[in-house]
């Protein structure tokens, strides 16, 4: 029997794995995929990439990868982070203890010997004291709800599933993109000059604003290497871990020309400084989020050459960052070109796939590609799809029927020794990831310490404490825009039974107060958990 297995070989499962073989445990990871790198791995549509800057993205705890990678773009696309993940697995020498093609499919708590059997596809058995999950909050890829979706006698895949053992052929090729959410918000507006044509179908339209991507030069690449200190200072002091800060000035304390300013130069700055170094009132008061709604509205409008289509892109249903905000490099100028069309899938809904294409209730469209960038099921939707049985054979998919119920987004009760890292109802999806995992990482293998340590066996969270938590993420929820808007931060997702209604998916306190109470817990002796 291991000491731990980990579900996952992504951000968090390198970092994860790095640390407890650091401590001399037996650990494994139990991997998917053909190889690591998780959601980096995966996703290789054309235009992914992250939001948040490269050097912030990257590992904090070696100062020695830190100084030895040289990100080439200020935001990082998916092959150059694929290449970084790689870089560190290697520089940390832990590559032999993953595990790949190895589709785990049901994991079951042994309560008379305290451990975890761990079941895959091929028929494999690994069992573990403790069983960890890396699974990630956006890797479980849904398809749309049409009739015929299998009929389709072109090429169709869900971006997640984009080919990585070939080139897709795309010029000359008539496209359908079904979904303008982050992921088709990217990669429309990287093929967008490379097909014959584009026809791209929208139920919602999505708030989204410039990247300012760029490269690195030798200067900023040195100045970056000589600030990590005080990169990694900012990033554990925002609510975000991100290296943009709320405005300290008050919107109402301020001339219009002096907000317009602000909302000028955020606009025209790179990455999250949109959203997130914007006044406070913008996130917490209607009126204030209406008006800078209306601001983002009409550089919309400036950007887009049709009226009709420009209206269409602007979202009516919620207000600006009610919802993470998906950064794009020239997609508005995208609805310009002759050869893309915007389709309304809430005025003409889509009826079914044809062998030839799309039908819908007005229009037979044909097209040789399909693209399928609709989203995830996110948070539990990747450990809905394991059969997690824990003491007792409770269902962890039956426990989270209704929403999740967590301790600090790292158990459930009745789970013993099971850990979600990055899981629903923790700062990860609020925040900078990296920070994030690193922080819910070194907590749960300092437990573990302190567990092998005191000759402990078994960790659970305790119903009470769970209770108390749920009920307190429930309770970050009311009153904000957050909660109005139909998404994955809400749990939102069509394609899913039973998520059709809010569902409290995260802990919106920020990172640093998160931390604190992770660090508050562990001082009191781990308050809220029993250990046997």
């Amino acid at each position: 029997m291991r000491d731990a297995i980990i579900i996952g070989a992504g951000v968090t499962g390198i970092y994860l794995l790095h640390r407890l073989k650091d401590l001399g445990l037996d650990a494994t990871v139990l991997e998917a995929g053909d190889d690591l790198g998780g959601t980096w791995y995966w996703n290789r549509y054309p235009g992914a990439r992250f939001d948040s800057e490269s050097y912030s993205y990257g590992y904090s705890f070696s100062r020695e990868i830190f100084d030895e990678w040289n990100w080439s773009e200020h935001f990082a696309g998916q092959p150059e982070t694929l290449r970084y993940l790689n870089f560190v697995t290697d520089k940390l020498g832990i590559r032999d203890h993953m595990q790949f093609g190895c589709q785990v499919t049901a994991a079951t708590f042994d309560d008379d010997n305290n451990c975890w059997r761990v079941e895959m596809a091929d028929g494999r058995i690994e069992t573990g004291r403790y069983l960890l999950g890396a699974l990630g909050i956006l890797s479980a890829p849904t398809l749309p709800r049409i009739d015929g979706i299998d009929t389709f006698e072109g090429e169709a895949f869900h971006t997640y599933y984009w080919p990585k053992d070939r080139d897709v052929e795309l010029a000359g090729k008539r496209v359908a993109v079904i979904g303008t959410g982050a992921t088709g918000v990217q990669a429309i507006s990287e093929i967008a000059p490379k097909v014959g044509s584009l026809t791209v179908f929208q139920r919602r339209p999505n708030w989204c604003a410039p990247l300012h991507n760029a490269r690195i030069d030798e200067a900023a690449q040195a100045q970056y290497k000589a600030s990590h200190d005080e990169i990694f200072e900012k990033l554990s002091q925002t609510r975000g871990s991100f290296l943009h800060d709320v405005d300290p000035r008050s919107y109402h304390d301020v001339s219009e020309e002096e907000r317009l300013a602000l909302w000028e130069k955020l606009y025209g700055s790179p990455g999250f400084g949109v959203w997130l170094s914007n006044f406070a009132e913008v996130f917490l008061e209607p009126e204030v989020n209406a008006v800078y709604s209306e601001f983002i509205a009409d550089k919309i409008r400036s950007r887009v050459n049709d009226p009709e289509t420009a209206e269409r892109l602007i979202p009516k249903d919620h207000g600006f960052g009610n919802q993470r905000v998906p950064l794009e490099t020239r997609y508005y100028e995208a609805y310009n070109l002759d050869t893309v069309h915007l389709i309304d899938a809430m005025a003409t809904p889509i009826e079914r796939i044809t062998k030839t294409g799309i039908k819908t209730s007005e229009e037979d469209f044909e097209f040789d590609l399909i693209i399928y960038a609709t989203g995830f099921d996110s948070f539990t939707g990747s450990y809905d799809r394991i059969d997690i049985r824990g003491s007792g054979g409770q269902k962890l998919r039956d426990k989270w029927h209704d929403g999740p119920v967590t301790y600090l987004g790292l158990q459930a009760a009745g789970f013993p020794n099971l850990f979600m890292l990055a899981g629903p109802q923790s700062a990860s999806a609020s925040s900078n990831f990296p920070p994030s995992i690193e922080a819910c990482v070194n907590w749960t293998v300092e437990m573990i310490t302190h567990l092998k340590a005191n000759n402990l066996e078994r960790v659970e969270a305790s119903p009470g404490a769970e209770e108390a938590w749920t009920d307190a993420i429930k309770a970050g929820y009311k009153g904000t825009m957050l909660a109005r808007a139909k998404s994955w931060f809400t749990g939102y997702n069509s394609n899913v039974d039973g998520h059709d209604k809010l569902r409290h998916m995260m802990y919106l306190g920020g990172a640093p107060t998160y931390r604190a109470t992770l660090a508050d817990v562990a001082a009191k002796g781990y308050e809220g958990f029993e250990l046997k």
